[in-house]
């Protein structure tokens, strides 16, 4: 029976894998670093997502970016001193952004209040020993841009902040979202043209999000490909935006393509983000949620991870 045409750029793949796993066996040593991002959790204590993921072999956690205000968000020495209580490191910050803190808005306060916030995160980020801050171009939960200008606007009020990035250390990873969702950036492609328009050395890294990938991308695998070096963080969850291993998502292309272009390195997250079915997830941030399903959910996918990624590599 003749392949079908996902199938054939799915062999590409399976093919230059095979031939690194025989030729340089070396470089499939290290895994791939785990992380996972606890925003979906709610507000759910930060010791208990610890526990939770420290339990389950997860060794990075993926802060809520929630520093909204100055008296607002999680306090830099509490932090540590739970990291350091469960063993815990920080791979990043997950940076949220609204209509109330939009870089491209046509309201110069609401970028005004981008640009604030950026700057808390960064610093909270920096001092939790975070390595990249997550930025999305444009409002979430906003699909119809405000107007032509919404790039432009974004991609100059970004670069404003390319010092800052740079005198704290951190990346800045752009990364693309569903056009459900947000009104520019949707691809890598679109992710690597922003960075080019921003035009900062300290701004040139992607946080790419599979489940964004299965509506906006031609393929899962190409597109991490073409991502290669600039990827830093990769969001995970399953076609269904559930637990890794419950939908029909092709995991074993995505671990193969992380491991073509050297992702198995430090600095560089593979973080499960399942936000569960639906078109807005975001009125979870600050509900209680149900810690048994958390449970689940976390050892769900951490395990079935693990599972395909041995199977691919030893």
């Amino acid at each position: 029976m003749k392949k079908q045409k996902f199938e054939l750029r799915d062999d590409k793949i399976k093919a230059a894998f095979e031939k690194l796993k025989k030729e340089h066996p070396e470089r499939l040593k290290n895994r791939l670093n785990l992380s996972w991002s606890n925003w979906g959790f709610g507000l759910e204590s930060l010791e208990d997502t610890l526990a939770r993921l420290s339990k389950n072999g997860v060794e990075y956690i993926e802060l809520h970016g929630n520093h909204y205000g100055p008296n607002m968000g999680y306090n830099v020495k509490e932090t540590l001193a739970l990291l350091d209580k469960y063993n815990m490191k920080v791979s990043g910050t997950c940076g949220m952004f609204s209509t109330e803190n939009d870089l491209s808005s046509n309201k110069p306060q609401k970028r005004q209040a981008a640009i604030d916030y950026i700057k808390r995160e960064l610093v909270f980020t920096k001092e939790v020993g975070g390595h990249y801050l997550l930025v999305v171009p444009g409002a979430v939960g906003r699909p119809n841009a405000n107007d032509s200008s919404e790039f432009f606007r974004s991609s100059e009020t970004l670069r404003q902040l390319g010092s800052e990035f740079e005198r704290q250390g951190i990346k800045a990873a752009i990364e693309p979202i569903r056009s459900a969702e947000v009104s520019l950036c949707h691809t890598v492609k679109d992710a690597k043209n922003y960075i080019k328009a921003v035009a900062h050395p300290a701004i040139n890294h992607i946080n790419g999000d599979v489940y964004h990938m299965f509506t906006e991308e031609d393929h899962i695998g190409e597109a991490l490909l073409d991502a290669g070096e600039l990827l830093t963080n990769l969001h995970m969850a399953d076609s269904n935006r559930c637990a890794l291993g419950d939908g029909f998502m092709n995991l074993d292309i995505i671990i193969m393509s992380l491991y073509l272009i050297g992702y198995n390195t430090d600095g560089k997250y593979v973080t499960p983000e399942p936000l569960g079915p639906g078109g807005d997830p975001y009125p979870a941030m600050n509900s209680i949620p149900d810690q048994k399903e958390l449970d689940e959910l976390v050892e769900k996918s951490i395990t079935y991870f693990r599972e395909r990624e041995s199977a691919l590599c030893d």
